[in-house]
């Protein structure tokens, strides 16, 4: 059964994360099914922007701990996205948490509803939230990020904005991407490709630089006594250890 689902509108393809069972969980079936659809997006020239969209309360709740992806296909996927040479925008009605947040800031110009909310769970469960840094410390507020990476604190749509995690909140979310989506489509193919070339450099300077160690940490943490006490305490729907 496909994870991913695929609609195109005047240019646009929308790719929406289709698993409201698992809260759309970074599974290695999503992972690899979204990155087929993006390599297939990039190939067609017919295709000006990309939206990500989600079914379900959830654009994504992290990575799948019952199916994890490998970590190298996971940053191959945020990779694939910045990389791709066309708009990719997110469309975000529901709650993301801790890997879908990676996700989240590869994206050009996400977007979403102010019932959205967010977290960086990872210290929670014994790990830290190594990988999708990647695409966070180069276009977040380091401050704001801090508090969210370390307390684990649930916020909202409007301080996702304040920090540069979101472009734009609004309670009608279909109308703020389409003004954007029109913009887009007035826009030149090259135009669009080399504008979002310029924008981008710094973060895949941070690939470049930092995937192989972040990898590295990332496939530590998890193999970790903690971190098996934090995901058990998780799935068990407990306290783990060291919480006081």
């Amino acid at each position: 059964m496909t994870v991913i689902g695929r609609t195109r509108t005047r240019g646009v393809e929308t790719l929406t994360l289709d698993s409201p069972h698992t809260r759309n969980a970074l599974s290695a079936t999503l992972v690899g099914e979204l990155a087929d659809a993006l390599a297939e997006c990039a190939k067609d020239g017919d295709v000006r922007a990309v939206v990500l969209a989600h079914t379900g309360s959830t654009f994504s709740a992290g990575a799948d701990l019952r199916e994890p992806p490998d970590p190298d296909a996971f940053v191959g996927l945020l990779r694939q996205i910045v990389e791709l040479p066309k708009p990719v925008l997110a469309r975000v009605t529901g709650h993301v948490r801790a890997g879908g947040l990676g996700l989240l800031a590869a994206c050009d110009l996400p977007v979403a509803a102010p019932t959205a909310t967010f977290a960086f769970t990872e210290v929670r469960i014994g790990v830290a939230p190594a990988v999708i840094s990647l695409t966070l410390l180069p276009r977040t507020d380091p401050r704001a990020l801090a508090r969210h990476y370390l307390t684990g604190e649930r916020f909202d749509a409007a301080e996702a904005v304040r920090t540069g995690l979101l472009t734009a909140v609004g309670d009608d979310v279909d109308a703020v991407l389409e003004g954007m989506l029109e913009g887009v489509r007035r826009s030149s193919p090259q135009g669009l490709a080399e504008t979002k070339r310029l924008l981008t450099v710094r973060v895949l300077e941070a690939f470049d630089r930092d995937a192989a160690d972040l990898t590295a940490l990332s496939a530590r943490l998890f193999a970790s006594a903690q971190a098996r006490e934090g995901m058990t305490a998780f799935l068990e729907r407990r306290d783990p250890s060291w919480a006081l």
